[in-house]
């Protein structure tokens, strides 16, 4: 475990997380968006993907004056992980794909909580610039990570309605 962090150490440690959490939605979406099988989740990936891209290169300048790089530690580790590994199998067969998506959606939901969590030590610091950067963050994470979870409701259904063969299942 890592130490006890306060003030800009702390600040550094937030931005830090925020940025290892960043990269691997990034490598996630960019590999889901290639071998997802739904057509619907896949044009959700790419559509998110290139906001989140843009969202990277902006937590990677808003830590510099921090002194943060994306330092992958305990919470960020174990996410990029998890991802990493579902996304591995993700095409080996529909369900598979659903567990992959389903956990990017959980980074990004990750990524809501230290959003809102910036927006209030960006007020507390009278930071007006990284106030709003993490507001519009917060918002669209918010929205992206909707959009996704309709998605994968969506896909749910479809995988949820097949037989064993792969072909839709017959009515009851």
């Amino acid at each position: 475990m890592s130490g006890a962090k306060y003030g800009q150490e702390f600040i550094k440690h937030e931005f830090d997380e925020a940025i290892a959490v960043q990269q691997a939605i990034v490598e996630g979406e960019r590999q889901l968006s290639n071998i997802h099988p739904d057509q619907p989740s896949k044009r959700a990936i790419k559509s998110a993907l290139q906001k989140d891209e843009r969202f990277l290169r902006d937590l990677q300048k808003l830590g510099q004056p921090y002194g943060a790089s994306g330092e992958v530690e305990e919470v960020a580790g174990g996410l990029k992980q998890l991802l990493e590994e579902t996304v591995q199998s993700a095409g080996e067969a529909e369900s598979e794909a659903y567990e992959a998506h389903a956990v990017l959606i959980n980074l990004k939901r990750k990524q809501q909580d230290s959003a809102a969590a910036m927006v209030k030590i960006a007020r507390e610091m009278k930071e007006t610039g990284l106030r709003d950067s993490a507001k519009e963050f917060h918002k669209v994470q918010k929205e992206s990570a909707q959009e996704l979870a309709d998605a994968l409701a969506d896909f749910a259904v479809v995988i949820a309605t097949k037989d064993g063969t792969g072909r839709q299942a017959s009515q009851v």
